[in-house]
């Protein structure tokens, strides 16, 4: 039953991880009016640093889920260590571009002060565990690179948490500024909750 509730959990892992991040490639589909840019001011939308910044984050993020979630599998690792390696690198570059433009974005987060510090917050750390597993793997302590790369796609899993919560908040609050403050901080704490009891579990010393 352990087993099978395990490949479950796994597979929902995947197709969300998937899911979402191809769900940035929506925004060269529909009106520019769609999903988070719905409640953007008009003259936020016209401006190009923040549309560099906006796409740059959305797209290099998208990127980063969407192959992140392989380096943790131990048989897509050990059948071939060189791709595992390259990924990795891939996933390394799409964290910073996406990280720096997620911070850079924040300070015009819908929702204020409050959820402006939330995403900042979660840049932060995104960038943090994620540099951290990249120096660790450098001097090859695999531990503590496997213990900060727990952390970093946890960060990087708010992507989707974010979307599961959000709808759900707006519903029961009735006032999506309201529960987009709460989601700027509940998409990703709760993700670095369970982060570190798994580290812990593993024993993946992280100092």
């Amino acid at each position: 039953m352990k087993n099978t509730t395990n490949k479950v959990s796994w597979v929902v892992f995947v197709v969300l991880a998937l899911a979402v991040g191809l769900y940035p490639l929506t925004y060269f589909f529909v009106d520019r009016k769609f999903g988070l840019l719905a409640s953007k001011s008009n003259e936020l939308l016209a401006d190009t640093m923040w549309n560099i910044g906006f796409y740059g984050h959305i797209l290099l993020g998208g990127l980063a889920l969407f192959i992140g979630w392989a380096q943790f599998s131990k048989k897509l690792r050990t059948a071939n260590l060189k791709v595992h390696r390259n990924v990795g690198k891939l996933y390394i570059i799409a964290v910073l571009i996406s990280g720096i433009c997620g911070i850079s974005i924040a300070f015009e987060a819908t929702g204020g002060l409050i959820a402006s510090l939330g995403f900042i917050g979660l840049g932060t750390i995104w960038l943090f565990t994620t540099l951290r597993a990249y120096l660790a793997v450098r001097n090859k302590d695999i531990t503590l690179h496997k213990g900060f790369m727990i952390y970093s796609y946890a960060a990087c899993f708010a992507a989707v948490t974010l979307r599961i919560w959000l709808p759900l908040l707006n519903i029961v609050l009735d006032d999506f500024v309201l529960a987009y403050r709460i989601v700027a901080w509940l998409c990703w704490l709760p993700n670095m909750v369970f982060a570190y009891f798994w580290v812990k579990r593993r024993g993946f010393a992280i100092g």
